[in-house]
């Protein structure tokens, strides 16, 4: 069984970083794509359920999980392709996010300084399309690497294949079909940084830097994100539980009138997205707890296990929340982490 190893009832509270207890019927850690073929040959594998884990950090467990839990290991970065202005960088997986937003500014490439700290693995990156300060990832994927599960090979997906959308794309949708083994981004030497939101111009002046560089940029939103949210190491949670609702120029015209001091953010094709978390906090949530179960003090974004939440208790706060939100603001809000074992609904 070379590139991989198999185990039975495994705990997963230390692999998600709500640190909720759940328990998987197999774990199966690989160290290479191309034992991937030889893994799914089980039928276990093939006819069961499937989880791929990275390191848990966009996963609410609400029970056990009956199938097989595979987290991949390898964590190989190399520049594949440069042409002098822009250089093509492979990751695979199971490389932390921020190490490879660090390894990249080392070599004077610029792109992901907005999304420092993110927490998770690259494999995960374009699952969620993640994307911080402005800037997602999908404008500067070449290329993911997938195992396509139905025929058993390895295969390059260009980023116009991905259909990435806004926390969004196509191994979201399909998670039964693909499970991502790498990614490759294209990034550029030099390119206008993007300081316009959130305070980021604030954080560099206060660190005294009058011309930023995309290493400015990645260490202001560092010292942001630690002060704005909670450290998983240290309080169970999974970063932004909801994503930020997205809707028409006349909904968020007529909602802006209504409560002036609500944050909205136009887009293109007459999308505007609008803050979850004011309207969270508006409705009195910020800082709430419920047994273990609690929204941070720092932001009402993120919820949290203070100790011994489960992921139903989890799972019931976050849909309090929604149904308050619709009801106030006749605004659905939809979760960001994948939840196992249950349905979001607020109804």
């Amino acid at each position: 069984m070379s590139g991989y190893q198999l185990a039975d009832s495994v705990s997963l509270a230390g692999r998600n970083t709500f640190r909720v207890a759940a328990r998987a019927a197999m774990m199966a850690d690989v160290s290479r794509a191309d034992a991937l073929a030889e893994l799914f040959e089980f039928a276990m594998l093939r006819d069961g359920p499937v989880l791929v884990l990275g390191e848990g950090s966009n996963l609410l467990f609400v029970g056990d999980f009956p199938g097989v839990a595979i987290c991949l290991t390898m964590a190989g970065v190399a520049i594949i392709r440069d042409d002098g202005d822009t250089a093509v960088v492979r990751a695979e997986a199971g490389v932390n996010w921020n190490d490879l937003v660090g390894w990249t500014l080392a070599r004077g490439l610029c792109g992901l300084e907005n999304m420092a700290l993110i927490p998770g693995t690259v494999g995960a990156a374009p699952i969620q399309n993640i994307g911080a300060y402005g800037v997602e990832v999908g404008e500067f994927v070449e290329a993911v690497e997938a195992f396509q599960r139905d025929t058993g090979q390895v295969k390059r997906l260009p980023a116009a294949d991905c259909a990435f959308g806004y926390r969004d794309s196509l191994f979201k949708r399909e998670p039964e079909r693909w499970v991502v083994t790498a990614l490759e981004l294209r990034l550029p030497r030099q390119r206008e940084l993007r300081l316009d939101y959130a305070g980021v111009r604030e954080e560099l002046a206060a660190m005294g830097v009058d011309t930023p560089r995309a290493v400015h940029v990645a260490e202001a939103i560092s010292r942001l994100r630690t002060r704005k949210l909670p450290n998983p190491a240290l309080l169970g949670n999974a970063g932004s539980f909801f994503k930020n609702p997205v809707v028409d120029a006349g909904t968020a015209a007529a909602l802006k009138a209504q409560h002036p001091a609500l944050p909205v953010f136009a887009g293109a094709d007459d999308a505007h997205k609008l803050s979850a978390a004011w309207m969270i906090e508006a409705c009195g949530w910020k800082g709430r707890r419920e047994g273990d179960a609690g929204v941070a003090e720092q932001h009402a974004l993120v919820l949290v296990n203070h100790g011994q939440a489960t992921g139903q208790q989890l799972l019931d706060l976050a849909r309090r929340i929604a149904a308050s939100v619709k009801d106030r603001f006749g605004v659905a809000l939809e979760p960001e982490p994948r939840i196992i074992g249950a349905r979001f609904t607020t109804g």
